[in-house]
């Protein structure tokens, strides 16, 4: 089965024939469904969490992870193709890519072990001065 489109005169508009114009709408259709699905993962994970937890007794975390495990997914996979990062050499596009993924897992070790846990370790040295700050003085008549 052939892919067919209704555009007219695509290779004037572009400066190369139907089929080449053809062939780049077949492929951003290919990225479009795939790029789809995995949304649709995500959507399913997030709204049958609750279920998956109480069967499985993940923590919250390997949502979180899983969540940004497929936004990078995503990600690398929209630069692949949109950016045509896909068509360059092996070298170069880790060169590209490999900086950003480990900035995102260093951002995940910060909020997660490092700074993230700094505001609820001081808390409760916090809230009683917060309080005191905060309550109305009392009205005397």
């Amino acid at each position: 089965m052939e892919f067919q489109d209704g555009f007219p005169d695509y290779e004037r508009l572009a400066q190369h024939d139907n089929e080449a114009g053809v062939s780049v709408r077949k492929n951003l259709m290919k990225v479009f469904w795939l790029l789809l699905v995995i949304t649709l993962i995500e959507v399913a994970i997030g709204w049958f969490w609750h279920d998956i937890q109480e069967a499985t007794h993940l923590s919250k975390t390997w949502l979180i992870i899983g969540f940004i495990a497929f936004t990078l997914l995503k990600a690398g996979y929209i630069v692949m193709t949109f950016m045509h990062l896909g068509d360059e050499n092996k070298a170069l596009r880790w060169c590209i890519l490999g900086p950003y993924f480990a900035f995102v897992v260093y951002l995940v070790y910060m909020t997660s072990i490092g700074e993230g846990a700094y505001s609820q370790e001081f808390r409760n040295l916090l809230d009683p001065i917060l309080k005191a700050k905060t309550e109305a003085p009392a009205h005397h008549e």
